[in-house]
């Protein structure tokens, strides 16, 4: 593989259809038809922008992906085509194909039908043609070749909405990766909003984008970003909200509606167990106030909040969803927490997190998923709690789930390849759809989207009827892998075994797990025996929104080390990741072998999850030395022999040695695949340039502060 500069994965997001995915070799099989030259696509008179856009891009997936050209022509009678065409493909909805469309009624739905010389795609709307139109797409490419079996089936999606971030950049949607989302089966965007037309990236148009994804099947939500600094019980309130959140729809009626998280939006409560004020809001006296802020405690006044917010933006858009996120007091009493729901006013969806605040119990020490993993699939307990609540209500119910193929366990690359893992989530899933009515999904966070595999497989667990994983993994595996398909089978089963023995730790997640092997090795103690806190900005792009600011960089354990009595938690971690390293690194070599007989788009293709692969080892390396090099800086600090300190520094430069070479062998990986190291909200973190910088880093430490370190120390401790 060749290097690539930075943001070049972006010329991949572009690509909608992979060039000669044709094998010729293979010849259609009892009971298939061929689609081939002389074949035409048919679609109505006056076509919307999503059934033309559809059509156009099936139209462009034969001729790239199959290479088959097709006549694309419109008609004024596409019923008695349907009876009487020959060598056509039909895109129509049920009110121009009335008989096949008949038992239509879900949105997005649609009928498949594949007779001897032709395919009809009914949707019950345009956007139920279209998806109709990718799985023709999602099957040829499963066989390789144009040839469908025949079939008469009716297929509807499980969730609606399915929402992502964008993982071309943050607020960004190129027309082409709208369309990529919509291939996946996701039919709504997240886009970040300070106020009209304002994002955490800066300007958008916030109208332009909702017309260019409607001509897609998508939706936009606006995640809010917006502070309310006024009590919804003030007296101008109300003009105070129309002015913020009402303006807003005013100004955006057709955005489907809006996503509201403490953090992003607290508002001043009133509620005794909060300090009332928002974030970073300082005392009138300066001392800290101990009680949380109103964004992280489900506040008796939130729902008074939600009723302004409801009166001010449904005067603006009459259909506009309001969805209210519990994300930030998960860890709280389950009373106040269901107390609230229960008190919520109606017509509000109500999101729940899937598996965060789940307890681990390992031994005699105890985690909790502080955030987004997907080493524990779920549900947690905080989301059946809220689940059951919301049933109780009849409330509407939508989960973070982090589908799209992402989560907090690794902060710097595009997907997590843990197929079983994710399938474990996706049964859950259907599980809570059938006992709490679960009806929506957000997919991503801020990190966004990537193609790929895992999005294949989840797509086809997300549309009925379903697929089980394991026929469609083995599909996938053999088209992309050929003879070397059970080496990859064995390296994806690998990997989704070891991410069991993940650590889902608030400094690891906002630490090593976060940027992986960029990540400095701070020495931490002075002469006098103290610890020194401080932290060392990593180099940040001085566009990006959060840079730096969500990496902390001096490394210790957030919580009490010691979970249990006599029981060290760090000592278990590093067990538990050992483990997760070794059975990371299997994976790898049966990736190796999987890749090594591929050629072509193939081999390019399969290199890079190798890569991914690698990347992810040692980005579990560099977290194991950050708890070993923690250990070995404590026990520097108690140590008062000078001999014993001696050794112990002699430990901490071997260690630091051993992650020098840990980076530089990161530094290849990277430069072959651009989407490595880079997040939208952080932007490049881990690319060869920050890689370069934290051996600088490190070796300063071995070079300069430890020797002279030792110096003083001997000083110090022999009473000079």
């Amino acid at each position: 593989m060749n290097q690539e500069r930075n943001y070049e994965f972006r010329k991949r997001l572009d690509c909608i259809h992979q060039t000669n995915r044709r094998n010729p070799v293979l010849k259609p099989g009892k009971n298939e038809i061929e689609v081939s030259a002389g074949w035409s696509l048919y679609i109505c008179q006056n076509p919307s922008p999503v059934l033309l856009n559809a059509a156009k891009d099936l139209q462009d997936y034969f001729f790239t992906s199959m290479n088959v050209s097709l006549l694309m022509k419109k008609s004024d009678n596409l019923s008695e085509l349907a009876k009487t065409g020959h060598n056509c493909i039909i895109l129509a909805d049920k009110t121009q194909l009335k008989i096949p469309g008949a038992a239509l009624s879900t949105p997005r739905s649609y009928r498949f039908i594949v007779e001897n010389s032709k395919i009809i795609v009914c949707g019950n709307d345009c956007r139920g043609t279209a998806q109709g139109a990718f799985y023709i797409e999602d099957l040829l490419n499963l066989k390789e070749a144009p040839y469908l079996h025949k079939t008469d089936v009716k297929r509807e999606p499980v969730f609606q909405p399915r929402m992502t971030h964008s993982g071309w950049g943050l607020d960004i949607f190129p027309d082409r990766y709208l369309n990529l989302i919509a291939h996946n089966g996701m039919d709504s965007i997240l886009v970040f909003a300070k106020g009209v037309d304002k994002t955490a990236s800066g300007y958008l148009d916030f109208n332009d984008l909702v017309r260019r994804a409607d001509a897609y099947g998508l939706d936009v939500y606006f995640y809010s970003y917006i502070k309310s600094r006024k009590h919804p019980e003030e007296k101008d309130a109300e003009a105070y909200y129309d002015r913020t959140y009402g303006e807003l729809f005013k100004a955006c009626p057709e955005a489907k509606g809006i996503i509201l998280v403490g953090e992003s939006c607290e508002f001043p409560s009133k509620d005794p167990n909060t300090s009332g004020r928002l974030f970073g809001e300082p005392t009138p006296d300066g001392i800290p106030d101990p009680k949380p802020g109103p964004g992280w405690w489900p506040c008796y006044d939130y729902p008074a909040w939600l009723s302004m917010l409801k009166k001010v933006v449904r005067k603006h858009s009459s259909s506009a969803e309001i969805v209210f996120w519990t994300y930030n007091w998960g860890w709280a009493p389950e009373a106040d927490r269901l107390k609230l729901i229960n008190s919520m006013p109606e017509d509000i969806t109500l999101l729940v997190t899937f598996e965060m605040f789940e307890q681990i119990k390992r031994g005699r020490v105890v985690h909790n998923c502080v955030d987004y993993t997907i080493s524990r699939p779920g549900p947690g307990q905080y989301f059946t709690s809220e689940a059951e609540a919301a049933a109780r209500r009849g409330i509407k119910l939508y989960t973070m789930c982090n589908t799209g193929g992402l989560t907090w366990d690794f902060g710097v690359i595009p997907y997590q390849p843990v197929p079983q893992q994710w399938d474990k989530r996706c049964k859950a899933l259907l599980y809570a759809k059938a006992k709490w009515n679960l009806s929506g999904l957000m997919e991503s966070h801020h990190y966004g989207w990537t193609p790929s595999f895992i999005s294949e497989m989840v797509k086809a667990r997300y549309w009925t009827p379903t697929v089980s994983a394991a026929v469609i993994l083995k599909q996938i595996a053999k088209r992309d892998f050929e003879d070397g398909y059970a080496y990859a089978l064995k390296a994806w089963n690998l990997w989704s075994k070891a991410m069991n023995c993940y650590v889902p730790t608030n400094e690891d997640q906002y630490g090593p797990c976060r940027i992986g092997p960029s990540y400095p090795f701070i020495f931490h103690p002075d002469i006098n025996k103290t610890f020194i806190s401080q932290e060392i900005p990593l180099p940040s792009a001085e566009h990006a929104h959060f840079g730096n600011l969500i990496v902390k960089t001096m490394y210790h354990p957030y919580e009490d080390p010691r979970q249990s009595p006599g029981q060290m938690r760090l000592d278990i971690e590093i067990r538990y990741l050992g483990k997760m390293r070794k059975l990371w690194q299997e994976g790898n070599v049966s990736m190796e072998q999987a890749v090594a007989s591929l050629t072509g788009n193939k081999r390019e293709n399969g290199e890079r999850l190798a890569l991914l692969g690698m990347f992810i080892h040692n980005c579990l390396t560099t977290t194991i030395n950050i708890k070993r090099w923690y250990k070995l800086n404590r026990m520097l600090m108690q140590e008062k022999r000078p001999a014993a300190a001696g050794k112990i520094l002699d430990k901490i430069i071997a260690l630091g040695n051993e992650e020098i070479m840990n980076a530089e062998s990161t530094i290849p990986i990277v430069e072959k695949d651009s989407r490595l190291g880079w997040e939208p909200t952080m932007d490049y973190m881990t690319d060869a340039a920050h890689l370069h910088w934290k051996i600088k880093q490190l070796n300063s430490v071995i070079n300069v502060e430890i020797p002279k370190y030792r110096k003083s120390l001997s000083l110090f401790l022999n009473g000079s």
